[in-house]
């Protein structure tokens, strides 16, 4: 077995060698095409080493690459305006000089198209030098421009390199977070940030549309996973970070304004909003939507057709929707009038059992908060979960029951449920409408809450001991449900088989001391007596 690890040492030793052997041809022919232009031919090389099924190879080959092209594009040796085909640039009456420059520029295509395609390699290393090596030519052509063009707009940023990289990035097929991850440093900067919206968009448009409604998930989860990398400045006055420094007419940059940048940010959201999306991005986007979203928007009352699609999708999804029409309510001056008719009918029984349980209630509570509600509507919310705790966990209830107390708290007149008057003998016959849908209609004003008073009955004892805080004056404070929300079964049953310290139990106040000497005293004087 020797020989054989021998020979196993020796072949990777062997292949470090030939590695670093070919890392160190590449660079000297890096540096005889830059010095003297005799060596050009070398380039095919370099470009054919690039398309290696060797990984460390490839790396080498992308390092080269950024090294001769970055040189060249500083030293505008690369044909500037519209480049002529190959045979045209053999055939026409060009100058050496030009003919060179012709020569590496369809070599530097040719480069930039390789690197493009090794963005959906299988090694991570390739792709993420491959990235690299992309953004450093972006940067590169951004200060020496390869077009003759009108950059009235967007003067000299490379969008259409931009725009290929953003395409590769959003791949159909496979899933790319890693690499986006990698991405995210150059959305840092304000420029990259501000092309790179506008290429989404434009990106989703054309396979989107494609596809007829039908959902593209790999796609769609990278476009989210980009869309979500992207963080927006607040202020115009941290632009500061460019890829490509303007000098004369920045001011007049639209990457520059942050206006602007918000323009792009609202379209490419409501681009890609606008097509039917995998269920649970649904979840995935509407709980950064209050946050990372609808701040940055210039107008964030375009979201409301979103916001209604994702509610009619049922379940948590309405829920966490209707905290994104919340703030557009609160915020922006919405007008919503359904907004708790819909808030009430998510009151059902899997309302306990959902993975958002606690989210739920948090946001169920801060919508509540108002003292300006309707008492028909206070009192249709406390009689709907007072119903549903009949049938409810232990550890939702305790939750629930304080929700409950704190809702006739914030609003007196709702305290008819507590001290609704009736006679012993008259047969009692509930007026409330479990089944309605609209709060206004369900009677629940006519009826009180008896359903709290059926669970100071409950077999679990917090439960009947929370329930029976409604027998005595609820205080004007309001309970703190924060500390309730997360509470889990599992929690209340450990709570509930810990063991307690007891202390020694008390049978005398004073440690009895002459009791025995005192009766054999006694006995003592009565048998000499006798």
């Amino acid at each position: 077995m020797a020989p054989a690890k021998k020979r196993n040492v020796s072949s990777a030793k062997a292949s470090e060698d030939s590695v670093k052997t070919a890392k160190l041809d590449l660079n000297s022919k890096v540096e005889r095409i830059t010095k003297s232009r005799k060596h050009a031919n070398d380039v095919f090389d370099i470009l054919e080493c690039l398309q290696s099924e060797k990984e460390k190879d490839v790396v080498s080959a992308v390092n080269a690459c950024s090294k001769l092209f970055c040189t060249l594009l500083e030293r505008r040796e690369l044909f500037v305006g519209k480049l002529p085909g190959e045979e045209e640039m053999l055939s026409g009456e060009h100058s050496a000089e030009e003919k060179y420059c012709m020569f590496m520029r369809h070599r530097y295509h040719s480069c930039v198209e390789m690197l493009l395609e090794h963005l959906s390699h299988e090694s991570h290393q390739v792709k993420e030098s491959a990235l690299c090596c992309l953004m450093k030519f972006a940067a590169g052509e951004g200060q020496h421009p390869l077009e003759d063009l009108d950059w009235s707009e967007h003067y000299s940023f490379p969008r259409e390199l931009i725009q290929a990289v953003v395409d590769r990035l959003l791949c159909k097929t496979t899933d790319a977070s890693l690499l986006i991850s990698r991405f995210q440093e150059f959305l840092e900067m304000e420029d990259v940030r501000y092309y790179v919206m506008s290429s989404i968009r434009e990106s989703v448009g054309k396979v989107l549309d494609k596809t007829k409604g039908a959902v593209v998930p790999i796609y769609q989860n990278n476009v989210f996973t980009l869309l979500s990398n992207i963080n927006m400045p607040s202020q115009e006055s941290e632009l500061t970070n460019f890829l490509v420094k303007q000098e004369a007419k920045h001011e007049d940059w639209k990457a520059a304004k942050l206006n602007e940048h918000k323009r792009a940010f609202e379209r490419m959201w409501l681009g890609f909003l606008k097509y039917k999306l995998p269920s649970n991005m649904y979840k995935k986007i509407l709980v950064i939507l209050h946050d990372s979203i609808l701040p940055h928007m210039s107008k964030p009352t375009l979201m409301i057709d979103f916001l209604t699609a994702a509610y009619e999708v049922g379940g948590a999804i309405s829920l966490l929707a209707l905290n994104g029409l919340f703030v557009l309510i609160h915020q922006h001056n919405l007008d919503y009038p359904d907004f708790y008719k819909k808030l009430y009918n998510l009151l059902e029984p899997s309302v306990f059992h959902v993975k958002y349980r606690a989210r739920f209630f948090h946001l169920a509570n801060l919508f509540l908060s108002s003292s300006h509600l309707p008492v028909y509507l206070v009192a249709a919310f406390a009689k709907r979960l007072a119903r549903l705790a009949l049938t409810a966990p232990p550890a939702p209830l305790l939750l629930v029951l304080p929700f409950i107390y704190n809702l006739i708290r914030r609003h007196p007149s709702s305290r008819v449920l507590i001290h609704k008057p009736s006679t012993e003998d008259e047969p009692f016959e509930d007026p409330y409408l479990m089944d309605e849908e609209d709060p206004a209609q369900c009677r629940a004003l006519e009826s009180s809450l008896w359903e709290i008073k059926t669970l100071q009955k409950h077999y679990h004892p917090d439960v009947a001991k929370a329930a029976m805080l409604i027998n005595t004056p609820l205080s004007e404070r309001e309970d703190d449900i924060s500390e309730l929300l997360e509470i889990t079964s599992y929690e209340l049953m450990e709570r509930d088989l810990k063991q307690t310290q007891t202390k020694g139990v008390p049978l005398e106040f004073e440690t009895a001391t002459q009791l025995l000497k005192g009766v054999g005293g006694v006995l003592g004087q009565h048998f000499c007596l006798e």
